[in-house]
């Protein structure tokens, strides 16, 4: 049996049903969120759950015009709040913080934004300036108003990952930030909101990218130059005019630039790629262990 989780469409209704008072020592995680939710998103309030025990699981649902740049796809991004009140009611989402864009901005768009460095300009950000000031602006406001002890995000959007860990450490936030397993569908294609955009032919052809990280694994032993070399061989399997490469990358862990291209010993690493299908942009990334024993 479920519950309907509280809505909280204001700030004064989202402190009233945090209940700080009563909140003593109990966990609180926040699973912040843009709607349009998915089993990827069912999986994040599953290690919410976990992490909060007996406290409460808050997800925010805010589509966050702060993050889109000019073009993008902000006023078709699709918004199912009844669908996804369902969703977290399923999985025992405590507190949905869903308010409007003037409950998030009351002035309009802030005059304090956070930067996110050198590192919010490469990749994705190089592909969406201001992208991720937007992301990070929307975040700290999200910990400022929930005041979560833990935070879950999917390692799907690896970089957004990795720059709200470096927010929440530089910024001495306090929030645990956990980065939950990718969810794909049988075929390998990440569980993304904007998979449903995807007509039948691209959808068919979006598996390349899964399809080419893989091939990067099996190939990382003998390093970097030949994890890259095979996934640009799967990649070049459709069409540039099918596919629009945005970007394929091998970096460290926390997104640096990999030193050894050829280390001794199996190293971390972290492959991602983005490309655009029809009209539908798309991510995803795995993780390497480059070097070491050839297998």
């Amino acid at each position: 049996m479920t519950s309907t989780p509280l809505l909280a469409p204001t700030r004064e209704e989202l402190h009233r049903a945090l209940g700080r008072g009563a909140r003593h020592d109990d966990a609180v995680a926040l699973v912040p969120t843009m709607g349009a939710l998915h089993e990827g998103h069912a999986s994040l309030f599953r290690v919410a759950r976990e992490r909060a025990g007996g406290g409460q699981v808050v997800a925010s649902v805010f589509v966050n015009p702060l993050q889109f740049g000019p073009g993008e796809d902000l006023d078709r991004y699709p918004r199912s709040l009844d669908a996804d009140l369902e969703l977290c009611a399923r999985e025992g989402v405590d507190l949905v913080f869903a308010p409007s864009v003037d409950e998030v901005y009351p002035g309009g768009e802030p005059e304090v934004t956070v930067d996110p460095g050198p590192l919010g300009a490469e990749l994705e950000g190089a592909s969406r300036p201001g992208h991720f000031a937007g992301v990070l602006t929307v975040v700290a406001k999200l910990f400022g108003l929930v005041r979560p002890d833990v935070a879950v995000f999917g390692q799907k959007d690896f970089q957004q990952l990795v720059l709200v860990r470096a927010m929440s450490r530089d910024l001495c936030l306090g929030v645990d930030i956990v980065g939950a397993e990718t969810v794909r569908e049988p075929d390998g294609l990440a569980l993304s909101s904007r998979n449903r955009y995807l007509s039948p032919e691209d959808r068919a052809r979006a598996t390349v990218l899964s399809r080419a990280l893989r091939a990067a694994q099996e190939r990382a032993a003998y390093g970097l130059p030949a994890a890259r070399l095979a996934a640009t061989a799967v990649l070049e399997e459709v069409p540039e005019e099918e596919l629009a490469l945005d970007y394929l990358a091998i970096r460290t862990p926390d997104l640096g630039e990999v030193d050894d291209p050829h280390p001794t010993d199996p190293t971390p690493a972290r492959i991602l790629v983005a490309g655009r299908l029809g009209k539908t942009r798309l991510i995803d990334n795995l993780p390497l262990l480059l070097g070491g024993d050839r297998p």
